[in-house]
């Protein structure tokens, strides 16, 4: 029920200037609606009226409230009778963004209120949190904790709020069903209890993510688990003796809700919960009356994501794909519902869940939403064909937890080193789908500017790109191991082991790699491995709001077949071949390097240099200038000859190796600018536009 528009329908309240104001009509008291807290006042006092049905007559609202010498005043006041001599229930409103240490205080002034004026009840509220106590008679300064305050005409409370469907008791006490909440309102929530839990010192803030994590997952179990109608949450207040008995029963359900799903998913969280009874409870008031598994996947995903976002942009920003450049990816390509989708550094998962609501949108192609069948052409998808590896534990929990919170697509998501051999992921994480030449799509932002080194990573060897390989120009070298290699390197050979042939590999990579004369040997890697698709230029700007200013692209590859990449192979080899024997480059070296020896033997013999020994003759200048120029002289000769065997190379290798057309573009303005903001323009749409085009062609000549 939408309460502002349900009072002003029937006459509780109106607004005046444009909403500026609002004015209780049963007092004619007139209030700044743009007080965060009117808004908080405004809906309580109709939720008292409208779902408790308390009589309008018997609530007052700022109410003076005598405290020895002091006048305070208390919000609203309900009353047991018409004639407002008997106080029922104290009502604290509080804003939105309220501290946990402000709402206590709230608290203990609420009840305060309630002693002095022989309240039984009082009701504490921001709206995104509520707390309910109640006074016994017999120990005023005492207050018991309560799920909820009595409606009108009630007399005995249940011990709990919610329950499925709502109902009532049989004392005829309202039992409230879970409600979905507004995006907006559910990002508040998440931030809000993360704040609670972090806010007194007692967790760092990513220590709180953690554990609320860990509670959003009891919640959504908690929502599935079968209930008849009328039965109770587990994931909410129950009125016990004692406050310590009520925080402690609490948090023994929420354990067991935790190792209930645990034992379903174990690989979503590993170690226990760590909150105490209190920090508990403060999450499961933000959160008991929300209905998690009805909220429109696409508002609850955005939440998270929002809220995950407003976090880790502080801790782990490096973490962030900016939505446009995830989009425009997943957009491009062809994935559907039988595709098999890996994100080899997945992050927060962002990449994954694009593939998701791809597929989901495409079930709306085929089936009505809502129906079993919908459900299944997307959430098979999501368990069986989506898979991420994450590095960092905390961000692979993290991305579990986004997944799930988007239904159930979590259980393929690991935390392990994603360059580690595919048999080495296997036998980490039992989990059998990791296989070579099984995933139809590859789609990745790896991890820029570390690199691995050999004597860190003994895996690093069984890497092609991490060996120098033989210099078909000097006839002397030999391959060997690289010290170390770049990690944006290795993805590239890394998703061609775990590619099926004519699988896709999108991946952002530094434009280094395009452009770097050092990095032709990866371009040339890069070519055997792969059909080039699409470079796809960013804007400097790109990563700036998640706190890199590294140049990049996305490029898009199409991996050959065993026997395309064994004929690559071989035809470069046998250019290089042919042109190495047809120029003599052998005797051409060799003859260079006699010729360097002669001149030296000259300079060694002439008369200023000849009665020098070895020593004196390095120790003087004008020999070792010499020297040097000789040096450099022939130096040249032979790079002069390299050179031109190079152009010859490349001149045979067009006319040899199969000449396609690679897509090609670049993008100075998607979407948003270097804070993050929208700036209302993204060339990225036009450009995907184009690109699904061109890879629809590709696909089609291909199958041709």
């Amino acid at each position: 029920m939408d309460l502002i528009a349900e009072g002003i329908k029937q006459g509780f309240i109106r607004f005046e200037d444009n909403q500026k104001y609002i004015v209780y009509v049963h007092q004619d008291k007139r209030r700044n609606y743009a007080n965060p807290e009117e808004a908080v006042q405004a809906e309580s006092f109709l939720h008292l009226v409208l779902t408790y049905k308390y009589p309008v007559k018997r609530i007052r609202q700022f109410v003076s409230v005598q405290m020895g010498s002091e006048t305070k005043e208390a919000d609203l006041i309900v009353y047991a009778d018409a004639a407002l001599k008997a106080p029922l229930i104290v009502v604290e409103c509080k804003k939105e963004s309220v501290s946990e240490l402000e709402f206590a205080r709230a608290a203990d002034q609420a009840v305060s209120y309630a002693v002095a004026e022989g309240a039984r009840y009082v009701w504490v509220t921001s709206k995104l949190k509520n707390e309910y106590f109640e006074i016994p008679a017999q120990k005023p300064k005492a207050r018991i904790t309560i799920p909820d305050v009595p409606q009108f005409g009630v007399t005995a409370l249940a011990r709990f709020k919610f329950a499925k469907d709502g109902g009532t008791t049989r004392t005829g006490q309202k039992l409230f069903p879970l409600e979905t909440v507004s995006q907006d309102e559910l990002t508040r929530r998440f931030q809000q209890a993360h704040q609670a839990l972090w806010g007194g010192g007692e967790l760092n803030p990513s220590e709180a993510f953690d554990e609320l994590d860990k509670l959003i997952f009891c919640k959504l179990w908690d929502e599935r688990k079968l209930r008849k109608a009328g039965e109770p949450y587990d994931f909410q207040i129950f009125t016990e003796d004692t406050k310590e008995k009520t925080e402690r029963e609490l948090l023994d359900r929420l354990k067991k809700l935790y190792e209930e799903g645990r034992n379903k998913d174990p690989e979503v969280f590993k170690d226990d919960i760590r909150l105490n009874p209190a920090k508990a409870r403060t999450v499961v008031s933000y959160l008991e009356g929300v209905n998690l598994s009805d909220t429109d996947l696409d508002s609850k995903g955005r939440a998270f994501e929002t809220f995950m976002g407003s976090f880790f942009r502080g801790d782990f920003g490096q973490y962030f794909t900016p939505r446009p450049i995830v989009k425009f990816i997943v957009d491009v390509l062809p994935i559907t519902h039988e595709s098999r989708v890996l994100d080899t550094s997945c992050g927060s998962g962002g990449f994954l869940l694009h593939a998701l609501d791809k597929v989901r949108k495409q079930a709306d192609d085929y089936f009505q939403p809502g129906t079993d069948k919908h459900y299944r052409h997307w959430h098979e998808f999501a368990q069986r064909n989506l898979y991420g590896i994450e590095i960092n534990e905390q961000i692979a929990r993290t991305a579990k937890m986004n997944m799930i919170i988007h239904d159930d697509g979590h259980t393929n998501v690991i935390a392990a080193d994603g360059l580690l051999p595919p048999k080495a992921i296997r036998d980490k994480t039992r989990n059998a789908g990791f296989q070579t030449g099984y995933f139809d799509f590859i789609i990745t932002n790896p991890p820029f500017g570390s690199t691995v080194k050999q004597t860190e990573r003994a895996y690093l060897h069984q890497y092609r790109l991490a060996t120098r390989q033989v210099d078909w120009l000097n006839p002397k070298s030999k391959a060997a191991a690289r010290p170390g290699q770049d990690t944006e390197i290795l993805f590239i050979e890394q998703s061609h082991h775990y590619l099926a042939e004519g699988g896709y590999l999108a991946i952002v990579i530094p434009d280094s790699i395009l452009t770097n004369s050092s990095l032709q040997y990866v371009r040339d890697e890069i070519e055997d491995l792969y059909r080039i698709v699409a470079v796809v230029s960013l804007p400097q700007t790109a990563f700036t709001a998640t706190g890199a200013g590294v140049k990049s692209s996305v490029l898009f590859l199409k991996k050959h077949t065993a026997a395309e990449t064994k004929w690559m192979r071989d035809t470069k080899q046998a250019i290089k071949d042919n042109i190495r024997v047809k120029e003599q480059l052998e005797n051409k070296l060799d003859g260079i390097e006699r010729a360097k020896k002669a001149a030296l033997k000259k300079l060694n013999d002439h008369p200023e240099f000849a009665e020098l020994e070895v020593k004196a003759r390095k120790e003087d200048e004008a020999y070792a200038a010499a020297a040097q120029d000789i040096a450099d002289r022939f130096a040249m000769r032979a790079d002069e000859l390299r050179y031109r065997l190079t152009e010859l190379y490349e001149e045979c290798r067009r006319k040899d190796l199969p000449d396609y057309p690679i897509f090609m573009a670049i993008a100075e303005d998607i979407g948003y600018d270097t804070t993050g903001h929208e700036t209302g323009a993204n060339e990225l749409e036009v450009i995907a536009k184009e690109l699904r085009q061109f890879i629809s062609w590709l696909e089609t000549k291909d199958e041709a």
